[in-house]
């Protein structure tokens, strides 16, 4: 149990992915990040991209950032539509929390794992394949309250391990863990 709890804890956590520095990140010596879709860069189901989010990820390609969105949607055209308006690679039906999307999408962008940041606002899939990956891994709060069903009965999970790990999992973004 204590390695699964260990598995789901991420290395930082923020309110919202725009407070993500990528210049501290690259001088850190990370190169590339895997970012979700859904409640991480846009509402679940939306089209519209925030502008702080789009000025956000260009300042991360401007620094050089790596960039691909990694998602379990079932809906890969709209998937593509956002991340081809965006200027970044997408991979679609990645199965998080299983290491083999990420792995596939750090390849995609030439990035090798431990150079590679996993962002997203959920444990049990990206924070949790994110750190099973052997990635630096980032939780964000999700930015809206509409979420698919299944992602309703995951939060309910991901409160008892955050209780479990003695934080709250959105909030708790002094902490870092050292090593993987």
């Amino acid at each position: 149990m204590a390695r699964f709890l260990d598995l789901c804890r991420p290395d930082e956590s923020v309110a919202r992915v725009t407070e993500i520095d990528s210049a501290r990140l690259i001088s850190r010596g990370f190169e590339a990040m895997l970012l979700d879709l859904d409640n991480t860069l846009l509402p679940w189901q939306s089209m519209v991209v925030p502008d702080d989010v789009r000025e956000w990820l260009d300042r991360a390609r401007s620094l050089g950032t790596k960039l691909c969105i990694v998602s379990n949607t079932h809906n890969p055209r709209r998937l593509r539509k956002i991340a081809e308006e965006l200027g970044v690679q997408s991979l679609d039906r990645a199965l998080k929390p299983r290491r083999r999307g990420f792995a596939r999408a750090a390849e995609m962008v030439g990035s090798p794992r431990e150079r590679t940041v996993v962002v997203g606002d959920q444990i049990l899939t990206d924070i949790l394949g994110g750190n099973r990956a052997g990635m630096h891994t980032i939780l964000v709060k999700p930015m809206h309250p509409r979420e698919f069903i299944g992602t309703k009965f995951s939060r309910l999970i991901e409160r008892l391990i955050s209780s479990w790990l003695g934080t709250k999992a959105a909030a708790a973004a002094s902490q870092t863990r050292d090593t993987k």
